[in-house]
């Protein structure tokens, strides 16, 4: 039970310092608050995380997603493979382009999109294939990006959670056809609200910059069908507030995850996997929990210890997901989506944490011994 003098630490906890307030009322003064200086410099900063790549800002990760398959050509009559384990933004972004899901299944006992499962799932209409790097985990991109030039589809990355995460030393956002990133308030770095894609493919940039404006370069000389997905100004200069600060973060919230795997102890919690030459940026510390997993985060929120459930039902068993597949005759098996959609439970990791709270939340995981 959480102590009178001690508040109950949160899973999640974002940040709104001076400097961000300093920086959004600087262009709110300015006048110039739309698609501005302050995007553009926020787009060449970010560019220095995925290896100098374009990078195209927009007002969400969702867009951004959105945006790049459209600019790949993806639509009706075609497929992309995206994992059911993940934020039911990936596979909107599909549907949303007119384009159908194809669900494939992670690797047991990770959370990331299983190669061999993305081979099974290639067809005649496989135009892309979506892994999610979730949790700021890397997804298996060693073996997914030889599988798709194999069969020559495109590798759209859903970094939406991995700022600064990367695999045997090239950053995430750099290994596909393009890349998307969030700055949701709950990110490891946020712009309030926002979303950037990444690509090495020039022509690629200039159709996303297209899209995002009304199908314009020049005003109102419009090239092509267009949106109107813009990033404001304030958003770009909070974002590159937060820019200078993501890896002294990012270093703070891998230091609380290696306190938190060396001291858990509860033979019924498993820490988070890291795979050989990984960077895991700890979006989330998910641990896995076998048991009673209610009664265990129950027994977590009574110490004081803030946790949550991401995602605790799989994309494919969503209504809007579920029942057109369900009348099409689509039958997903996908054992190892269900096995951790069962069993995850989000720890706090942000890099607010002290040690004092690093210290509760571990006496509050071990406490729940083996007997679930």
């Amino acid at each position: 039970m959480t102590s009178i003098n001690e508040q109950p630490i949160p899973a999640a906890r974002p940040v709104i310092g001076e400097d961000e307030i300093e920086a959004a009322v600087r262009v709110l003064r300015s006048g110039r608050v739309v698609q501005g200086p302050e995007v553009a410099a926020f787009e060449e900063g970010f560019s220095r995380l995925v290896d100098g790549r374009h990078c195209i800002a927009v007002n969400s990760g969702t867009s951004a997603l959105q945006l790049l398959l459209l600019a790949l050509g993806i639509g009706p009559g075609d497929e992309v493979i995206v994992p059911s384990f993940s934020f039911a933004a990936s596979a909107n972004a599909v549907r949303l382009t007119g384009a159908d899901v194809v669900f494939a299944d992670i690797e047991p006992g990770g959370f990331g999109l299983d190669p061999a499962a993305v081979e099974a799932a290639i067809t005649p209409r496989t135009a892309a294939v979506m892994p999610v790097h979730l949790y700021g985990h890397p997804a298996a991109m060693d073996r997914i990006v030889p599988i798709a030039e194999k069969h020559k589809i495109a590798v759209v990355e859903d970094a939406c959670q991995a700022h600064a995460a990367a695999l045997n030393g090239t950053p995430v956002g750099a290994f596909g056809a393009g890349g998307t990133f969030s700055f949701y308030p709950t990110k490891n770095m946020h712009a309030l609200e926002g979303g950037m894609v990444t690509t090495a493919d020039a022509a690629l940039a200039r159709t996303l910059r297209l899209l995002r404006n009304q199908g314009m370069e020049q005003r109102y000389a419009n090239e092509i069908v267009g949106a109107n997905m813009r990033m404001t100004d304030v958003s770009a200069a909070i974002g590159r507030v937060q820019l200078g600060k993501v890896e002294e973060w990012t270093e703070q919230r891998r230091a609380n995850a290696a306190y938190l795997d060396a001291h858990i102890t509860a033979p019924a919690v498993t820490t988070p996997p890291v795979a050989k030459g990984a960077r895991h940026v700890y979006h989330q510390y998910t641990v896995r929990i076998r048991g009673d997993r209610d009664a265990a985060m129950a027994r977590l929120t009574e110490a004081g210890v803030g946790n949550a459930v991401y995602y605790p039902t799989p994309i494919h068993r969503l209504r809007p997901y579920w029942e057109p597949d369900q009348k099409a005759g689509r039958i997903w098996e996908l054992p190892q989506t269900e096995k951790a959609a069962a069993e995850v439970v989000s720890l706090p990791v942000h890099p607010s944490l002290t040690r004092n709270d690093l210290e509760r939340i571990v006496t509050a995981v071990n406490s729940l011994g083996e007997n679930l």
